[in-house]
């Protein structure tokens, strides 16, 4: 079979489908890989899949540019002919399988998040539920990364309950993301790891920073990925090198070892206010790191609170600060331990084999 595997950046399908991709070429499938060219794109092809570029405006709203994207999506699979079609992100989930619907082509969908779509009731988040619901309609399967997502898309008829499945976030690969012993230091470092966006509670995590400092514990606070990236809810470099400058955090820039800074971590942090299903937190967890995050929607489902780690309230800075500082009082043993609890949770629950039977599974089907 032939399966085209449509995502918003080839960063995505690099970091988080490596392992589907490896296991659909091991079993004698063709893999086409389709989003917008970047750096990333030698290591898709190193696995075997095949690359096509894909403009695409990921924040835009303007509706021309959304139908070339469609109309794109159509020649494209009318060309290639694949047998099947995954899609994930919202605008491929969107315009992909619709062009694949309209050719009678198997959609198999994976909703990971949903974000500005369900945090605010702009008019952009009702055209996007519109236009859910159109392309979903004659889906094979639509996967979702947590239950109450999965839940308020059939409360919303968006999808039909036969038609939706639920999945462990992306997985981990757990032989990649192995236990690593804690940091010696007796300065915590903690560790948020998501775009510089406001909604991923950057400002919050900011806030209980400084509350440390003035609060006399010490502490090491930062920030890791990309700013300045196109969102209405961006954070600017300048913010950023002014909270540096007032010496609350330490801004790390991006890198693609993402492992090796969570190695240098003692704590985990993400005061998001909803996700699908995080995968920093993941990651961290497999790595044997506490991790604290808000109460929000797919958060909850990575942290058992006081177990593997603390849940906070969603917005609220002072609550981060209490939980941050209840981590930096905390002993070398039982940091160790609550990180050995993160690790057998991911074990059970969210191995990356898990994810890729679940998309076997539905090949099967078809």
């Amino acid at each position: 079979m032939k399966v085209a595997i449509c995502i918003n950046t080839a960063w995505n399908i690099a970091n988080f489908r490596e392992g589907l991709i490896r296991q659909l070429r091991e079993d004698g499938h063709d893999v086409i890989a389709v989003a917008p060219e970047d750096e990333f794109v030698p290591a898709i092809e190193a696995l075997g899949a095949e690359f096509i570029h894909m403009p695409m405006d990921n924040q835009g709203t303007n509706p021309l540019r959304d139908l070339r994207l469609f109309w794109r999506y159509f020649r494209l699979f009318k060309q290639e002919c694949p047998d099947a079609v995954f899609t994930y992100t919202v605008k491929p989930n969107i315009y992909a399988s619709m062009a694949g619907h309209l050719l009678k082509i198997p959609v198999i969908n994976n909703v990971s998040g949903l974000g500005a779509t369900t945090i605010s009731e702009s008019w952009v988040s009702k055209v996007v539920t519109t236009l859910y619901r159109l392309a979903f309609r004659r889906s094979q399967t639509v996967f979702f990364q947590n239950n109450d997502d999965l839940e308020l898309f059939i409360e919303r008829r968006l999808v039909r309950s036969e038609q939706a499945k639920r999945l462990p976030g992306s997985g981990i690969n757990l032989s990649k993301f192995v236990v690593t012993p804690l940091p010696t230091s007796e300065t915590p470092r903690f560790l948020l790891i998501a775009r510089m966006l406001r909604d991923k509670g950057v400002v919050e995590f900011v806030e209980a920073a400084r509350t440390l400092k003035q609060a006399g514990v010490t502490a090491e606070c930062c920030l890791l990925g990309p700013a300045d990236v196109q969102n209405p809810a961006a954070i600017s470099m300048q913010e950023i090198a002014a909270w540096e400058t007032e010496g609350v955090i330490k801004y790390l820039g991006v890198t693609t070892d993402v492992a090796a800074e969570i190695t240098k971590a003692t704590c985990v942090v993400l005061p998001s206010y909803r996700e699908g299903t995080p995968r920093a937190l993941l990651e961290a967890a497999a790595i044997g790191r506490p991790i604290v995050a808000t109460e929000a929607v797919g958060c909850r489902e990575v942290v058992e609170d006081g177990v593997n780690g603390f849940l906070c309230k969603v917005r609220d800075g002072q609550d981060l600060y209490t939980k941050m500082a209840h981590i930096a009082a905390m002993s070398h043993d039982q940091l160790t331990k609550m990180g050995q609890k993160g690790r057998e949770k991911v074990e059970r629950e969210f191995d990356e084999r898990i994810v890729i039977d679940r998309y076997l599974e539905q090949l099967v089907l078809l």
